[in-house]
């Protein structure tokens, strides 16, 4: 199969006299041959998240997506199902929750395509598929909920929570000790620890209702199963770190009930995929794209760091 490498020397030997070279084509070129492999509509959303341009650059999961997906599900054919080819370090869970409607409202047979790593938000959204197609390098990754601190770095709901509770029980054991945690808790304003706990409810009672509805919904025992995987995903005693990732092997010894299907069980689904992954993160790396939501029909919603743009298949 073609190689990062291999693909990049593609896009370089055809560049023409001028030195342009046509991305798009290229791009869109290997998303029709993963279609027409398939039979199966074929929609990426991937983020240059591995390779940030600047700061300042959202590359988050939020509600604006909505007009994306809006845009590349236009002209799809419902019946033949979506492969969702999902490269995302997540972003808001609530955001998420809208995608994940929408595309349920379109398609009822829902294949999740993870080429490297779909992450927290995105994890979710993983979790919403009928099934998830990952290789051996592929990574899933907790989805206990984060907060903006005072200095406005995202802190887990679960260690302000934790931090809390260690501050309770020292002063109680030592009240002296209260003077030393006092700028610490002036940092707690009131009801954050109640939000805190609701956002950790939250993103568990999505997962677990929507894996009852979709990936589990043909086993008896669906809700428990459901419900088991949910905490699994949300266990930060058990990952410890947001960022950890959780590989397919991992997945498969300790949610057995998940439909994870083998990227490596078919060369030539497996040649397409990661192909037409590779063309994008060339797309992401050479070009001001941050966002890029695109179908096999070349419908794009692409958003860089000064606009969001869309772009229609040029007419036949």
């Amino acid at each position: 199969m073609p190689s990062w490498g291999e693909i990049l020397a593609e896009i370089q030997e055809s560049a023409n006299m001028n030195g342009v070279v046509d991305l798009d084509g290229l791009r869109r070129s290997y998303l029709n041959q993963l279609h027409t492999l398939t039979g199966r509509n074929v929609v990426v959303y991937a983020t240059d998240w591995l390779e940030p341009k600047g700061p300042g650059q959202s590359h988050s999961i939020t509600l604006q997506d909505i007009q994306g997906l809006m845009e590349v599900f236009k002209d799809l054919d419902k019946a033949a199902g979506l492969d969702l080819i999902l490269h995302s370090p997540g972003g808001d869970p609530t955001a998420a929750a809208s995608l994940v409607q929408y595309t349920r409202s379109k398609f009822d047979d829902v294949r999740v395509i993870v080429p490297v790593a779909a992450m927290s938000a995105a994890t979710m959204w993983a979790l919403s598929a009928d099934r998830i197609l990952m290789g051996k390098h592929s990574q899933l990754g907790p989805i206990d909920p984060q907060l903006p601190n005072p200095q406005g770095y995202m802190v887990p709901a679960a260690a302000i929570r934790k931090q809390f509770k260690t501050a309770q029980d020292e002063c109680a054991a030592d009240p002296a000790k209260l003077s030393a945690w006092v700028p610490t808790l002036q940092q707690f304003f009131p009801g954050l620890l109640e939000i805190c706990s609701d956002a950790e409810e939250l993103s568990r009672a999505m997962v677990s209702e929507w894996l009852a509805k979709y990936m589990f919904k043909d086993l008896v025992d669906r809700e428990d199963l459901a419900s088991q995987a949910a905490d699994f995903f949300a266990d930060t005693g058990r990952h410890i770190s947001h960022s950890r990732g959780i590989p397919r092997e991992q997945l498969a010894n300790d949610l057995p009930a998940l439909k994870i299907e083998n990227l490596e069980d078919s060369p030539e689904l497996q040649e397409a995929v990661l192909s037409a992954y590779h063309v994008v993160n060339h797309t992401l790396s050479l070009t001001g794209a941050m966002k890029l939501i695109e179908n096999h029909l070349g419908r794009a919603y692409i958003k860089s760091a000064q606009q969001a743009q869309m772009q229609v298949p040029a007419p036949v």
